[in-house]
């Protein structure tokens, strides 16, 4: 099996380091590579530097375009995460423009949020992540965990059918294995889930600011229902097996949990908003930001430093570092102050200009089109990590403790109790994600406990779309149908939309002048996980989580495949169209030609 080897088999010995790279790293989109060099002597990664070199500049053609466009535009960002684009931009247009959707387009939304966290975590988990440990791999990279394998009993075995954990490993097996294809399905079911409510997947055709175009009919959430009540065995099998996959790779390995190990530094930017308190006035945002039914929190070294959205707003600098731009800091600012009168500081997503400068690569330099978004806490700029999503989303509902009142989600200040009801071949059940901490009782941050949260959240999705359904139809059975507010749009205003992308933060920063759009920036989860070294020199998570990681891959150098680094990378699930935007270079034009022999026309 290929899939983890270098495309780049450059090696060259320095002393007891081997530089290694793996560009593009497979089973992602867009073109990340990563750059390392290992003492194999030592069984360690020495360096890391992580870099795209892909530029695509959607804050720059942003400018001038009509607000109510924004979301149609900034759902193009990417292929896979297009809605969640799109839901953020709408949520800074709404606060720009003072919309509140009615009620139950708020539900609608959410139910299509849901289904899309369900579709991609699954099809990510099982068909990309878990080809890393299934039988296949594992017999090429540490053959004698597998023989181990083959003899240890599967705890949960009971929940999942799968007797050795040998034979979970070879339901992961690639286009051969029944998880995997199970997946695919189910990938397909969560889709026209996602499709019922916002209309195409993954660019919606039925999202609006001010609500939704969505035809709320009865038989429209039937038919999400029936289709949530059947992937419900697959989502609690999910869940016992990847517990009891990770739990004996920390049995089989011994000090396994190092690998991908960096400092607990989360962010979350919280999710599904709550009609009975969002209206989207930024001086409310503190109150209806806690009211999410995911909870917004910056998390350091395992505490909850705050889940206030209007801090979180104003601590965001975007630093350049090791990327290929230059600074805007000289220019005017776009906002002084926000709407509450706190002062915004040049390095915020509202005053940042995208000035691109191409050049060579250079890991003494710059070396990246990512920039190095960091969170500033009056003292240092963090380099926050979203764990893939899931991790830094179920951390921070966890510790703020404000999911409550719930009959299907409960945070309790140290895990979240997810209850799901009875399904065709298992019971109801009531599944709980608690805090990791290592065997000292440190709060712990790795590889494992990042994609261990995966199934967890799709779980936390399943059971948030009952509660969205049951509210959607009170809502439909009293008569309150209305989906769409109207609005106007303000000559000078602006809106921040704070979201959770399927692999954790997303924010839309938006200014308007003259009743057109004067500066816009996404900031997705890809430039927070992916960012190069920052103006400081502090690397980001991809780097940090890689460098000095331990290498317990049995093969040496000349056969080595690096898969405890692809399982370290791929546990942030990365994705790198949202941190990178397309670019010409000066003097470049592109000219649409017309073929004489065909008849077709080539870009």
């Amino acid at each position: 099996m290929t899939a983890t080897e270098p495309r780049s088999s450059a090696r060259q010995e320095q002393g007891q380091l081997v530089e290694m790279a793996w560009d593009p790293i497979t089973r992602i989109i867009g073109n990340l590579g990563i750059y390392t060099t290992i003492d194999f002597q030592n069984r360690q990664v020495a360096t890391c530097h992580s870099t795209s070199s892909l530029f695509r500049g959607y804050s720059v053609f942003m400018k001038g375009k009509d607000p109510r466009d924004a979301g149609f535009i900034t759902t193009r960002i990417c292929g896979i995460c297009g809605d969640n684009h799109t839901t953020c931009s709408h949520y800074a247009q709404q606060m720009a423009y003072g919309a509140k959707p009615p009620p139950l387009a708020e539900a609608i939304v959410n139910l299509g949020e849901a289904a899309e966290y369900m579709f991609d975590h699954t099809i990510f988990q099982d068909n990309m992540v878990f080809v890393d440990f299934c039988e296949q791999m594992v017999k090429e990279t540490n053959p004698s965990v597998l023989q181990r394998a083959e003899t240890t009993e599967a705890p949960n075995g009971h929940i999942h059918g799968y007797r050795t954990i040998a034979e979970i490993m070879r339901a992961f097996n690639p286009f051969e294995g029944e998880v995997y294809k199970q997946a695919l399905q189910v990938s397909r079911v969560t889709r026209e889930m996602f499709c019922l409510m916002e209309g195409r997947h993954v660019h919606p055709s039925t999202m609006y600011p001010g609500g939704v175009g969505t035809m709320p009919e009865p038989t429209t959430f039937t038919d999400y229902l029936s289709r949530l009540v059947g992937i419900l065995d697959f989502v609690k099998k999910a869940v016992a097996m990847n517990d009891d996959v990770f739990d004996f790779f920390y049995e089989a390995l011994p000090g396994y949990e190092e690998v991908g190990r960096r400092r607990v530094l989360l962010g979350c930017w919280g999710s599904w908003q709550n009609p009975d308190f969002c209206d989207y006035r930024y001086e409310n945002m503190n109150e209806w930001g806690k009211a999410m039914h995911v909870t917004p929190g910056i998390i350091v070294d395992g505490r909850l430093v705050t889940n206030n959205l209007v801090d979180i707003n104003l601590g965001m600098r975007i630093l350049l570092g090791s990327s290929f731009y230059d600074d805007w800091v000289n220019e005017e600012p776009f906002v002084t102050h926000d709407p509450l009168g706190n002062p915004v500081d040049m390095r915020h997503p509202w005053n940042q200009t995208t000035v691109p400068v191409p050049q060579k690569r250079d890991f003494d330099g710059n070396y990246s089109w990512v920039m190095s978004p960091r969170w500033f806490d009056g003292t240092d700029h963090l380099a926050l990590d979203t764990g893939g999503g899931p991790f830094a989303r179920l951390w921070s509902t966890a510790l703020s403790g404000l999911v409550k009142d719930n009959p299907y989600v409960t945070s309790t200040g140290s895990s979240v109790q997810i209850s799901l009801p009875k399904s065709d071949q298992l019971p109801e059940m009531t599944l709980e994600w608690k805090i990791p901490h290592d065997k000292e009782g440190k709060p712990l941050s790795n590889a494992l406990e990042r994609d261990r949260a995966r199934p967890y959240f799709v779980a936390y999705s399943a059971a948030m779309a009952f509660f969205f359904l049951e509210r959607a139809m009170e809502h439909v059975r009293a008569g309150e149908t209305k989906v769409f507010t109207d609005f106007e749009v303000p000559d000078e205003a602006v809106g921040c939309g704070f979201h959770e992308a399927v692999r954790g933060v997303l924010s839309h920063h938006m200014v308007i002048k003259d009743g057109k759009i004067a500066n816009y920036h996404p900031y997705p989860p890809t430039p927070w996980n992916a960012s190069p070294r920052d103006s400081y020199g502090t690397p980001g998570p991809y780097e940090d989580a890689v460098q000095d990681t331990p290498i317990f891959e049995e093969n040496g150098p000349e056969n080595f495949k690096g898969v405890d680094i692809m399982r370290t990378v791929r546990s942030f699930d990365p994705c790198l169209p949202c941190g990178v935007h397309m670019y010409l270079g000066e003097g470049n034009e592109l000219k649409r030609m017309h073929s004489p022999m065909f008849g077709a026309t080539n870009d």
